[in-house]
């Protein structure tokens, strides 16, 4: 049969196979030498209406063939989360002439370009529209606040290394409008800001915050390497911090440095915005760091203790995750995969060390970030997902689900290796604390790891053997086996640290006064521990233990809890029936809506509430107490 009469169910294979059989057009080899010209950027960033930015690049470039890249691998993010979706309207031109275009069906970050005769630059003109709804990405542009993460507006060629490009950017901002940024600034004409020259990786890596409402304050006075608080806000009330409130942040500086004993930036800037509108965000650069929380940070101290991990988070990450960065995260530039196995190291240190400086600093008090690791053990020692997945696969996360929504977290398991990481991490501490008789701990790896090469702001990458190699220089013990076990085998949660520092998990009936106060303004319940599950603010039943009590009387995602034994829910309601069925024999009844059913699901629990807490083992040193206080 000729092939133009063949039936279309004939035909559907060979064109199937035809189009599999594609291939991306292979990338040049990223060379390690200096790219021949500037990048030349204009960025318009005052559309705060329509959250658009507009951009224009003149690219330095040899006539032929020319691949422009568009970053894809967000080092800060561990994983493929490029933001492509939000490019548009793309338009190249050459010598005031159309140059056509062409994205890679296979490799939808790389476009093909074939640049004419006699052609010294090409224009690049594209837009990056940033998210107007929740729904379509973090809100990174309100009236009053912008933030703008460089890898979502910049295209660059491909063939060479990252930092090998030079690149030089004149952004506008909205009329007024100051900003915070670890580029330097060559001079400022109305709201017009032309940056210095630098290379595209150091570019990529300074992010810049800007608002209406901006503050800034100095957080290490006199010193001749600047620390800087860069506060953007929606209102400027919220600007208002009390002296005492910026002493704990410059107490923070003070202990970081007690810590690592070097500094590896010129300058170091914290961008901070306090919005109810702008996306929260936490991300560390070598010279900055993003991040934003709610707009009562300083205007009500009290109520925000539980956020004030972030900035010591973000903070330690200028030593561990910048200067000392894993093997793996070598790369030449913004498109090659990134290994993330050691992320236990980059992040679950770095949590480790946010939480203990934070105490150090009395950003937070001693008492609540003990409070902090009880609900770090009692979450990993109730996941269940440990019986299959160990920590050190929680490493591919970021690139497995990219921070979506997972359906069964608590047996999928998501990117343990920050909070899980940090309990390990307080194992390695008190275990070097006993066998060296208390004289050394993880302060000393601290300092002769990432206090290395004092005022070198240049990535110094390491393996895991170097870590052990540290970690034996400062207490000789096998320490290979000993971290390989607690990273790479399934088992249960590692709480050996808790009772070397003389504390041990237990549940009670009555919560923590740090914990409850996280539950109110989060206006969520926390039954994991008894009944396994949490009560989101809408009623919404949230965080279901894995074959816990909950999940064997069949609840589920999508589900909301409506009345309990009869009654309208809420929060007390529930509180009060599980204590009551302790004495009393009868279920609890819960009326649930599951989609658009109704049903009654009865649970037969008589354990009464359970809420972690850490308490004393009598007769052992406290050495928690000793690693959470400042350091003289």
């Amino acid at each position: 049969m000729p092939l133009h009469f063949a039936p279309r169910a004939a035909i559907l294979p060979l064109l199937l196979a035809t189009a599999f059989c594609a291939k991306a057009d292979p990338l040049p080899p990223s060379l390690d030498q200096p790219y021949p010209g500037t990048i030349r950027m204009k960025i318009d960033a005052s559309d705060t209406a329509r959250n658009i930015f507009r951009v224009q690049e003149t690219i330095p470039v040899k006539p032929g063939k020319l691949t422009l890249l568009y970053p894809q691998w967000v080092t800060a993010q561990h994983g493929p989360t490029g933001a492509l979706h939000q490019l548009a309207g793309l338009k190249v031109t050459a010598n005031g002439k159309a140059v056509p275009w062409k994205r890679d069906p296979l490799n939808v970050y790389a476009f093909q370009i074939d640049v004419p005769k006699g052609a010294q630059a090409v224009e690049v003109e594209y837009q990056h529209l940033s998210p107007t709804e929740g729904g379509q990405g973090r809100i990174a542009v309100t009236p009053d606040i912008l933030g703008i993460q460089w890898q979502s507006m910049t295209m660059y060629p491909a063939g060479y290394h990252t930092r090998r490009i030079p690149i030089q950017t004149t952004l506008t901002l909205p009329a007024g409008w100051q900003y915070g940024t670890a580029l330097e600034t060559a001079r400022r004409t109305g709201d017009q800001i032309e940056f210095k020259t630098t290379d595209l990786e150091t570019f990529i890596d300074s992010p810049l915050f800007a608002g209406r409402y901006y503050k800034q304050f100095d957080l290490d006075p006199g010193a001749k390497v600047p620390v800087r608080l860069n506060v953007v806000a929606d209102s400027a009330e919220a600007l208002d911090a009390k002296p005492e409130q910026i002493e704990l942040h410059r107490a923070l500086i003070k202990q970081a440095y007690k810590l690592f004993n070097s500094q590896h930036y010129t300058h170091y800037d914290f961008l901070f915005a306090l919005s109810d509108e702008f996306g929260g965000v936490g991300r560390e650069h070598h010279q900055s760091s993003e991040n934003g929380v709610k707009s009562n940070y300083f205007t009500e101290w009290s109520k925000t203790e539980a956020v004030r991990t972030l900035l010591p988070h973000e903070f330690t990450h200028s030593w561990n995750g910048k200067f000392r960065r894993p093997k793996g995260q070598d790369v030449p530039d913004f498109n090659s995969p990134l290994d993330n196995s050691l992320l236990w190291v980059y992040e679950g240190q770095t949590q480790y060390w946010g939480q203990v400086l934070a105490s150090r600093s009395g950003l937070v008090k001693l008492s609540s970030v003990r409070d902090m690791i009880a609900a770090t053990a009692a979450t990993y020692a109730n996941v269940q997902g440990r019986s299959w997945r160990p920590v050190v696969d929680t490493t591919n996360d970021p690139i497995i689900s990219q921070r979506r929504p997972q359906v069964w977290p608590n047996w999928q398991r998501s990117e343990d290796y920050y909070a899980e990481g940090a309990l390990i991490w307080l194992d390695v501490d008190t275990k070097i604390r006993e066998l060296s008789g208390d004289k050394r701990s993880l302060d000393d790896f601290a300092r002769g790891f990432f206090g290395v090469d004092d005022g070198v702001n240049v990535a110094k990458h390491y393996t895991f053997d170097d870590v052990v190699k540290a970690l034996t220089a400062v207490q000789p013990f096998d320490w290979a086996p000993f971290l390989k076990k607690k990273v790479e085998e399934v088992g249960p949660a590692p709480l050996d640290g808790l009772a070397r520092a003389g504390w041990k998990l237990v549940y009670t009936d009555t919560q923590t006064e740090f914990l409850k106060g996280i539950e109110e303004q989060s206006k969520t319940a926390n039954f994991q521990f008894s009944l396994g599950f949490s009560v989101g603010s809408d009623g919404k039943i949230v965080g279901i233990v894995w074959d816990g009590l909950g999940f064997k009387a069949g609840l589920s995602g999508n589900t909301t809890l409506l009345a309990v034994n009869g009654r309208a829910y809420k929060p007390e309601l529930l509180r009060a029936a599980v204590t009551k069925a302790k004495t009393d024999s009868k279920p609890i009844d819960l009326l649930v809506k599951h989609g658009n059913d109704y049903r009654t699901v009865s649970l037969d629990y008589h354990g009464g509430l359970k809420y972690p807490r850490l308490e004393r083992i009598a007769g052992t040193p406290d050495r928690l107490e000793a690693i959470l206080q400042p350091v003289k």
